[in-house]
């Protein structure tokens, strides 16, 4: 497989927040690696009790759009204080395993925006 991906990809496990078309439920993830133009998430099972529980491999479709919050501490990125960055984007593939509960998926990031919290 050749390696066309855009911009350098930063090896950062983070807890992610990702949300899946335009659906309310909320699935929790976590990052394997990022970069400016996109995510790779291993995402588990969606939240207990949401809409989607237990049916985690037919929400991720390459083209789905999602959204997704994620804070980079600050000392990672040379910064006095955490980034936390909203993301909207799309799946472009989705990898399955026999032997991971987690699916990973590989998704484009299309828009961010930078958020201050207090």
């Amino acid at each position: 497989m050749t390696d066309a991906r855009m911009g350098k990809r930063f090896p950062v496990e983070l807890p992610i927040r990702i949300h899946i078309g335009d659906s309310p439920a909320e699935q929790a993830g976590t990052t394997a690696n990022v970069s400016a133009s996109g995510v790779y998430i291993r995402a588990g099972a969606p939240q207990p009790g949401s809409p989607q529980d237990g049916d985690s491999v037919a929400t991720w479709r390459p083209g789905s759009v999602v959204e997704f919050d994620m804070t980079l501490p600050g000392a990672v990125i040379g910064a006095s204080e955490d980034v936390h960055i909203q993301c909207r984007g799309r799946v472009v593939r989705v990898e399955n395993s026999q032997d991971d509960p987690h699916d990973g998926v590989a998704c484009v990031i299309d828009q961010y925006e930078f958020v201050r919290k207090p």
